[in-house]
């Protein structure tokens, strides 16, 4: 069996920056333990898998799809940066015309469509409660040591917790901190938290816009141990910051080494759009066999 494989650089007009996805394209099912062992012989954050729905459907002509994504170590519900992966090799390499493309997920429909150079998806909005800083003590210590902090909050929904650095520090403060994975680990094995965010108000300039906010996000507990960009992290942002700024339109920077740009906004709903940028980077096939 060969498969259709790309990498696909997301959030990013350049090569090598953003965050890379795989993209495997499924005419038919593959086993469960196919899909993991891609993922694992991928390495990357995460790889996504398309498969049409119906035997009459093909990659170029159809509207809907059923999309998984898994890490090199597990499968997870939602992943931003891989949907955009996705949504770019339909767009470009299979010429789908469709106005709007349906993805089937684990996080219901997800929808995908063209906006000039950008791809636009349409995700839900995940809602964060302030979250008491004594039951994660220990973790927000590992992950910022005696940085102050601004604000804690808890995404029950995607179990990711969001630490707000404090508004005082630049940009640098996050973009050079060191956060050691295995700590993160060893200070949360409860299964409370899956994914930790820390973020930063940014400084905006009414001239040349800026950012309105920063990020790095933190998952090992999937495998992950830095991502550099994530879509599904933005969910839990946007609906955190559009709170705090009273703004809807919102440009974020995920302050990873590779670091990209996502636009966000806001909508009613429970809903909201995260725009971006990728670059198909590598086409191949992987050739598999029951040997």
């Amino acid at each position: 069996m060969q498969i259709p494989i790309f990498t696909v650089d997301t959030f990013t007009s350049k090569a090598f920056c953003g965050n890379p996805a795989a993209v495997c394209l499924l005419d038919n099912p593959v086993s469960e333990e196919w899909h993991q062992n891609i993922a694992t012989e991928m390495n990357l954050s995460e790889t996504a898998f398309i498969r049409t729905l119906k035997l009459e459907d093909t990659f170029g002509n159809s509207s809907r799809f059923s999309l998984r994504w898994f890490t090199p170590t597990n499968e997870v519900p939602l992943c931003g940066h891989a949907t955009l992966a996705a949504a770019k090799v339909l767009f470009q390499i299979k010429k789908n015309s469709n106005a709007v493309l349906t993805f089937e997920t684990l996080s219901g429909e997800l929808h995908a469509r063209q906006a000039g150079s950008d791809i636009v998806l349409d995700f839900p909005l995940n809602r964060t409660t302030v979250q008491d800083e004594k039951e994660i003590k220990e973790l927000i210590k590992g992950a910022v040591g005696d940085l102050n902090i601004q604000d804690i909050h808890y995404s029950s929904k995607t179990k990711k917790l969001l630490v707000r650095l404090n508004d005082a520090y630049e940009r640098t403060v996050l973009e050079t901190l060191q956060v050691d994975p295995n700590r993160l680990l060893q200070a949360e094995n409860s299964g409370m938290v899956k994914g930790l965010i820390l973020t930063l108000k940014g400084t905006p300039n009414i001239n040349t816009r800026g950012y309105d906010f920063y990020s790095r996000y933190f998952s090992p507990w999937n495998g992950i141990p830095e991502d550099p960009v994530t879509g599904s992290a933005h969910t839990v942002l946007a609906s955190y910051w559009t709170e705090q700024l009273g703004k809807r339109e919102m440009l974020a920077y995920q302050c990873s080494k590779r670091g990209g740009s996502l636009k966000i906004s806001v909508k009613e709903g429970g809903r909201v759009d995260i725009a971006g940028t990728a670059l198909i980077v590598l086409h191949g096939s992987l050739i598999l066999s029951e040997s």
